[in-house]
């Protein structure tokens, strides 16, 4: 649905999207003060990563909207000539299919990921980190409202709720279903992908 979904339907997905965030504001913040509070024990460092604050909320916000605003990357189309026998030969851009990110405690890079997912026409299956499990939840209703209100189908961007290792190999293990597999985080998570993939 979102390959052949129109370009204007596409951007009015994350339009509303970036709309959301700004009136789930409240929401999001609480969901970020309850991974934080349960983020106790870790570093000054990883929790700055984890924090969001009402800055911080309103720059991923714009930068949704600066996707949005990019040419179609579906619309791009290459004329390579015409061959001896008659064929004209053009390479065109099309969507990868069922993208996977497993990513570490940033939750920026849920809105991230799924906005330049939804506008290149593809679905998105998001694992992030256990320590942003309620930011990345609020995130997630976010993402499927916007989808549904451009009538766009909700379920193509789906935030992993449950933060068990079984998750992490049963994606890494989905080769004919998961089209590219992407890893975003320390040497840990990318050592450990190229162990289990």
């Amino acid at each position: 649905a979102l390959a052949v979904a129109d370009p204007a339907r596409r951007r009015h997905g994350l339009h509303g999207l970036a709309d959301r965030l700004e009136s789930a504001q409240s929401a999001i913040l609480a969901a970020n003060a309850e991974d934080l509070e349960a983020a106790s024990g870790l570093d000054a460092a990883r929790q700055d990563r984890m924090r969001m604050d009402a800055g911080r909320l309103a720059q991923i916000a714009r930068t949704v909207r600066e996707v949005a605003a990019q040419p179609d990357p579906l619309a791009e189309k290459e004329d390579l000539g015409t061959r001896p026998s008659g064929i004209r030969v053009q390479r065109v851009r099309s969507p990868l299919g069922l993208v996977a990110m497993i990513y570490e405690a940033r939750p920026n890079v849920t809105i991230d990921a799924a906005a330049l997912a939804v506008y290149a026409g593809n679905a998105i299956v998001l694992r992030p980190g256990r320590e942003i499990r309620a930011t990345s939840q609020a995130f997630g209703r976010a993402i499927a409202e916007a989808l549904a209100e451009a009538g766009l189908p909700s379920e193509a961007v789906l935030v992993l709720d449950d933060p068990e290792r079984a998750w992490f190999k049963s994606l890494l293990a989905a080769a004919g279903v998961v089209d590219v597999l992407i890893p975003r985080g320390g040497e840990s998570l990318s050592l450990a992908v190229q162990a289990e993939a």
